[in-house]
């Protein structure tokens, strides 16, 4: 049966003096800059101090202390002259296993005599046995590579006397559960055990009945917490264009700095890559990752060197960084309870936080079951405008021009220019330089205009707007924003004045301005590339025209092209249908 601890509700505590901690662990807290502990070490630490307590559990997100509150009275209960291990720290992934080392070991710094090993797979075992055995009293490690230990005898659990299930929710959700029972038949059965996680699943339940004896229960209100520090928000796009909208982002709030999580390696590795090409600030975290490359991004991420971290699940178990705005879900998760997780890395130390999916139009139920599993509430907004995003970018790059600091070198070499701007005004210069900015802006977004999507009007008509019909398709190799280009070249209509394009296989629907198809369809006879007669028409008028005319020989690199384009670079074209 679980008992609960008192709420301390009758008593708040400022400081750790009146928790029990040692003077050796006080003096180190306050040479660490630590003043008031966390709700969860409050209530926490006085229990796992008193010896007559045997098990422990304590619900609390990540974020809130928790390596404090085992780690702290860890140090206190055990007995440096004892030249073994004492107590075993099982976390899910190496890099929490790291972090709770590294803060295991500050904390020990005044408590003479004790030692810590963390061993983690992904690394040479032979340098991990060769620590374990040295004097070692708390180890740190991760369930497959302390197995490995074991049947190698390189550890021997039968002395152990504590043991601490970090992120026990977790472990579970990434298929340890029958590692974690092999590891506590091995442990005696009057060990004490603490278990610390950041929800109670069905599966911690079972552990906790199977393995624990009568063990006190404390948590804090996760559920409050979500609410107050963190804005829970999401976004309805297709699938193909959540890259897109990403961007969207990154690109409208410049100071924003967070994780994204995917589904998988792959994916997380492609969308790095696509968005590393493009100039953004980002890198991948998953597990195809040496642990050197591993390092080598998390030491970037946390000298700011980058934007966004994009990682896996379980990649990101342990990122223990500060002050991130934004947790971005490019797919939620399969496990509800990973959604509290994910959503933790934002929002700590006091700050509030966004956490932010990209959903497509049929996983709207999954929105509807997190709000109601984990007690929080959604915002539905939409991905930012492309004129939204012009606006915002024009605006900081003004500022950044007044800003900037001017060059000594500058003055000559305007005197050098001079003559090729002196035809020209002060406006008609600024004019110049705002439509190479726009220039960057329209090649980045590929025409792109509204990314938003929603399951309100499949085959709908909408208002203002003619749905078309065009015989290119995703088989012709071609992008969104490189129809879009064809069509406005072609037909000399703006690239704005087009929008929600649909790709199928063999061809393409889209949505023109009413006000520009004013003989829209008939622009395109007469085209034919690489031997394709292209075909556009009103979707409610059918190919009244048949197979179309076909010209001789005609090539979209000879045609004209429309008023559409500029020259200078970074409007080459990318394809054949592009001119």
């Amino acid at each position: 049966m679980v008992t609960f601890a008192p709420l301390l509700k009758d008593k708040v505590v400022q400081s750790f003096e009146t928790l029990g901690l040692s003077e050796s662990i006080l003096t180190t807290l306050d040479r660490l800059g630590f003043e008031t502990p966390t709700e969860i070490q409050q209530k926490a630490i006085p229990i796992l101090l008193d010896t007559t307590q045997p098990d422990f559990i304590g619900l609390a997100q990540t974020g809130t202390g928790k390596t404090a509150a085992y780690g702290l009275p860890l140090i206190d209960r055990v007995d440096p002259d004892k030249k073994y291990p004492q107590a075993l720290i099982m976390t899910p992934t190496r890099e929490l296993g790291q972090q709770v080392a590294r803060q295991l070991e500050d904390f020990a710094r005044g408590t003479k005599g004790v030692q810590i090993a963390v061993v983690y797979g992904g690394t040479a075992i032979s340098n991990q046995i060769k620590k374990l055995k040295s004097a070692t009293h708390i180890v740190v490690a991760t369930p497959g590579r302390l197995l490995d230990l074991i049947k190698r005898k390189a550890i021997n659990l039968t002395a152990i006397e504590y043991m601490v299930l970090d992120e026990a929710d977790e472990m579970l959700n990434m298929g340890f559960k029958e590692a974690i029972d092999e590891i506590l038949e091995y442990a005696p059965e009057n060990r004490t055990t603490w278990l610390f996680s950041a929800t109670m699943p069905a599966g911690i339940r079972k552990l906790v009945k199977h393995y624990m004896n009568d063990p006190k229960e404390v948590s804090i209100n996760t559920s409050e917490k979500i609410n107050k520090d963190i804005v829970h928000q999401y976004v309805t796009t297709k699938t193909s264009n959540k890259t897109a909208a990403v961007r969207r982002f990154l690109d409208i709030n410049a100071d924003m700095r967070g994780v994204m999580f995917c589904r998988t390696k792959r994916e997380t590795q492609q969308i790095a890559d696509e968005l590393e090409s493009q100039g953004y600030g980002v890198a991948a975290l998953h597990g195809d990752l040496s642990q050197a490359q591993r390092d080598a991004v998390m030491k970037r991420f946390k000298a700011r060197a980058m934007q966004l971290l994009i990682a896996t699940d379980v990649a990101a178990r342990g990122i223990d960084v500060d002050n991130l705005t934004h947790v971005f879900h490019h797919t939620l998760p399969d496990q509800l309870e990973s959604y509290t997780h994910r959503s933790g890395r934002t929002a700590r130390a006091g700050n509030k936080g966004i956490s932010l999916a990209f959903i497509n139009p049929r996983e709207g139920r999954r929105i509807s079951e997190l709000e109601r599993k984990n007690n929080i509430r959604f915002e539905a907004v939409e991905v930012p405008t492309l004129e939204a995003l012009t606006t915002s970018r024009m605006n900081n790059w003004a500022h950044f021009i007044v800003n900037t600091q001017v060059d000594p070198q500058a003055d000559l070499i305007l005197e050098q220019l001079q003559g090729n701007f002196e035809h020209l005004s002060k406006e008609d210069l600024l004019k110049r330089l705002i439509t190479s900015q726009l220039d960057h802006i329209e090649a980045r977004n590929k025409g792109e205009n509204d990314l938003n999507e929603s399951a309100r009007d499949k085959g709908k008509k909408i208002t203002g707007l003619n749905r078309y019909f065009v015989n290119i398709g995703l088989i012709d190799g071609v992008t969104e924003g490189d129809l879009i280009h064809f069509l406005s070249d072609v037909s000399r209509v703006e690239r704005q004045y087009f929008s929600q394009v649909s790709m199928q296989k063999n061809f393409s629907f889209f949505y023109l301005d009413s006000k520009q198809d004013q003989g829209f369809g008939a622009k395109f006879e007469g085209i034919e590339i690489d031997g394709h007669v292209i075909r556009v028409n009103r979707d409610d008028e059918g190919n009244k025209s048949g197979k179309g005319k076909k010209s001789s020989k005609s090539s979209f690199h000879k045609k004209k092209k429309g008023r559409g384009h500029r020259k200078g670079k970074g409007r080459e074209s990318r394809s054949r249908w592009r001119g």
